[in-house]
């Protein structure tokens, strides 16, 4: 009988364990379902906004943790190749940090487009590009925002659907280079002084007409900008008839650093503001060739007498008496020196250094190696005169070889491995800020 009566008991307490087991099982499930859920509504979010990032305008933070070697920086075009010195390259920004607010106003804003076909610099986070975007882009005219200048605007833009994409295309690449430019300054540059004295506007040329400030980059086309610049303000018709004495001793272009306080801080805040640059190194074998094996009454005595004197043995008097005939090796040797017998000069000294580009954020960087075509393109921007264009012509020594890379690539393979790395690393910061690419392939 006690036997019976204890199965029953376990038999009430199995039903009970089975009832309390059905009552768990809807609780763990809802429990799943609801995480699951709130899961999926976090991931939705999250997805939201990575788009939002992605879509973010120029000039915004950007954040990275993947450190960048020199030779990522300098030698990666838009492609992931390597190219030749003088080719614009994409620019490499993933590992750079925020870039410095600028300090002025640019005089106008570059139509932010997304990235065509034929841009070599584009922007990482640009858009994808549809049908529908590449019709719209061959038929609506580029928005130019000159606002100084509303009186020429209907010059200020593009005449054909062609040009109108020409414009695109380097509008994207001007984007491309300012936030370059930007990214490096912040990485490199920002325990810099913002104060902006006469002496870091003192190669900078005003031209009130047309509201352009060009900073002066010697070997750089700086005598045929200097010669559009007397054009635009009325000092000449024509580039063509003004002599090379005329552009550099005749003092025809107001610097800016002739102005007070005032009209520098106005001018630098409402002016478009214009830089060109070169391959660094072809920059400076141009200017040797230019100052030490031609003729000079300037730089033979004041540069090689001094550079003779320091650097060659059992020099002749007539070489110490004249300074004529420094070799390209002893003008390394000079510029390397960190005891120089004589100081620096504009004609090599670094651009970085010779514009302050991280203090005056150019709104227009330009390069030697397609002048031309980018000269141009800004001079309708700015509303020039159509017959306005920038001069291809060389008045000093027309004759003699262009300097080129292959010529360049000559005078540095009289140099040791050890100099032609100290020759880029002086020039690094100009390699890095305006992205060429490393001239030597035993670099590092």
């Amino acid at each position: 009988m006690l036997w019976v009566e204890c199965r029953i008991v376990d038999a009430l307490r199995g039903r009970r364990r089975m009832r309390a087991t059905a009552v768990k099982l809807p609780c763990s499930f809802w429990f799943l379902l609801l995480f699951g859920a709130g899961g999926l509504v976090l991931f939705i979010h999250l997805q939201d906004l990575s788009e939002m990032v992605q879509q973010q305008a120029p000039g915004v933070k950007l954040r990275g943790t993947a450190r960048q070697s020199r030779e990522a920086l300098c030698t990666q075009d838009s492609e992931g190749v390597r190219v030749s010195p003088g080719q614009d390259q994409r620019p490499a920004v993933e590992g750079l940090t925020s870039p410095i607010p600028p300090m002025q106003f640019p005089a106008f804003q570059w139509t932010r487009h997304s990235a065509t076909p034929g841009s070599r610099e584009q922007d990482m986070g640009s858009l994808h590009v549809t049908k529908r975007h590449r019709k719209l882009l061959k038929t609506s005219p580029v928005v130019s925002n000159n606002s100084h200048n509303s009186s020429s605007s209907s010059s200020g833009s593009p005449d054909s659907p062609e040009e109108s994409w020409q414009w695109h295309r380097l509008s994207h690449i001007q984007e491309a280079r300012r936030r370059l430019m930007k990214e490096v300054c912040a990485k490199y540059k920002s325990s810099i002084s913002r104060t902006i004295t006469p002496h870091h506007v003192s190669r900078i040329y005003v031209e009130d007409k047309y509201k352009l400030l060009y900073c002066e980059v010697p070997k750089a086309g700086c005598s045929n900008w200097k010669r559009i610049l007397m054009v635009l303000s009325g000092l000449a018709s024509s580039t063509h008839e003004i002599k090379h004495d005329a552009v550099h001793y005749g003092n025809h272009l107001k610097r800016l650093d002739s102005f007070d306080r005032q009209g520098i801080t106005q001018r630098l805040e409402t002016y478009t503001k214009v830089l060109f640059v070169r391959e660094p190194l072809e920059r400076l074998v141009s200017a040797f060739r230019d100052k030490f094996e031609n003729p000079n009454t300037y730089y033979h005595p004041v540069f090689g007498k001094p550079i003779i004197s320091k650097y060659r043995v059992n020099a002749s008097k007539v070489a110490l008496r004249t300074g004529s005939g420094v070799t390209f090796q002893e003008f390394m040797q000079y510029l390397l020196d960190v005891h120089r017998p004589v100081g620096m000069d504009i004609h090599w000294e670094p651009t970085s250094q010779l514009c302050s580009p991280c203090l005056l954020d150019y709104n227009f960087i330009g390069k030697f190696e397609t002048m031309e075509e980018e000269a141009n393109f800004l001079l309708r921007r700015t509303g020039a005169p159509h017959n306005l264009t920038f001069p291809s012509f060389k008045d000093r020594n027309p004759k003699a070889e262009r300097t080129s890379t292959h010529l360049t690539h000559r005078y540095f393979a009289q140099l040791s491995t050890s100099e032609r790395q100290r020759a880029y690393d002086f020039y690094y910061m100009d390699y890095l800020m305006f992205n060429y690419s490393k001239p030597f392939k035993d670099l590092y």
